[in-house]
């Protein structure tokens, strides 16, 4: 089995962390890197936050996680533990998440703030970049959608 960690980059919404972590716990992930200005599960008191709280379902029990103020610096490090780094957004040098396969044990799926994405230094850390290819008007599909996507895919292709 391969062992998955997630970096989440700026990503502003409770939300989507809690529901991150709830896809992340399903999947088998073993650590989530908080980075930036992405929130924890807990308030300042040490308790959990109910909007948290709300969709991770517990999620947050099961799964180690840090917070980091440099997304940079976690990868660096993850490297160095021999991790594959791959993100998700959509640029020149994605490709179709589909038609990527890996032989990797080791997988950081780095996922970016929900309007600005990954900052262009940050990719430049990453070892590929994977798109979910849109066919209708919008864009792009909300970050934890596009993390579901993904990490199944990458666990079992």
């Amino acid at each position: 089995m391969k062992e998955i960690v997630a970096v989440l980059y700026n990503i502003r919404s409770l939300y989507n962390v809690g529901s991150i972590f709830r896809t992340a716990d399903g999947a088998g992930v073993k650590k989530i890197y908080l980075c930036g200005i992405t929130p924890t599960p807990l308030d300042r008191f040490d308790k959990l936050i109910p909007q948290f709280a709300k969709v991770a379902l517990g999620a947050e029990k099961n799964i180690e996680w840090v917070k980091l103020k440099s997304t940079i610096s976690a990868i660096k490090d993850l490297k160095k533990q021999d991790f594959e780094i791959i993100a998700i957004e959509q640029t020149k040098k994605s490709i179709p998440y589909f038609k990527y396969k890996t032989k990797a044990k080791k997988i950081a799926l780095v996922l970016g703030n929900e309007i600005k994405g990954l900052a262009p230094g940050v990719l430049k850390q990453t070892d590929k970049i994977l798109e979910i290819p849109m066919s209708g008007k919008k864009e792009s599909l909300n970050v934890t959608i596009a993390f579901g996507v993904v990490i199944y895919r990458l666990l079992y292709y």
